[in-house]
């Protein structure tokens, strides 16, 4: 059956809930307490260990077709107007957040910041943050990254919109 990444990855997250939920249920379930005296039947819960074993084996074969599916496709499929597979984008996103954030930081401090002053009255000594970068500079640099980054979010969020992705189960 064809899907895209995206939707790919949502049948991925709805297997791996759908995987613990059993594993919660089966640990509610296969053990239970009855007080002395009471009937155990009527208070034992439903529970077919075959059955549960059977169905977490198939959860888990079907995680693993679709992890195996979205690696396979991230490792071969190269993002539209990048150099790079959709694996190495997913690395080069966070280290292209990291660089926007930086410069962001670097581009909002004033080039002259006091810092703190020392002693009181006429004898007090000022210390004064001083900016050792060209903030034009870095005020470019932050408005390239912070397009780049939109542009890889975006080719990206299209890919994974539009491009098929074939799991067998």
């Amino acid at each position: 059956m064809k899907y895209t990444s995206s939707e790919a990855n949502k049948l991925l997250k709805k297997l791996n809930a759908d995987y613990q939920t059993l594993l919660s249920l089966e640990a509610q379930s296969r053990t239970f307490l009855a007080a002395t005296g009471e009937d155990i039947d009527s208070v034992r819960p439903a529970y077919d260990y075959a059955k549960t074993q059977a169905d977490l084996k198939a959860l888990a074969k079907k995680i693993r077709q679709v992890r195996h599916a979205i690696s396979l496709f991230n490792v071969t499929t190269t993002v539209p107007g990048f150099d790079m597979t959709v694996d190495e984008l997913l690395v080069y996103l966070p280290q292209l957040s990291e660089r926007v954030n930086t410069l962001d930081g670097m581009r909002t401090k004033l080039p002259k910041e006091r810092e703190r002053t020392y002693g009181s009255g006429t004898m007090a000594t000022i210390d004064y943050r001083y900016v050792n970068y060209d903030l034009d500079v870095v005020n470019a640099d932050y408005d390239e990254a912070y397009a780049l980054l939109a542009k890889a979010q975006t080719a990206l969020d299209r890919l994974n919109n539009t491009s098929a992705i074939e799991i067998d189960f």
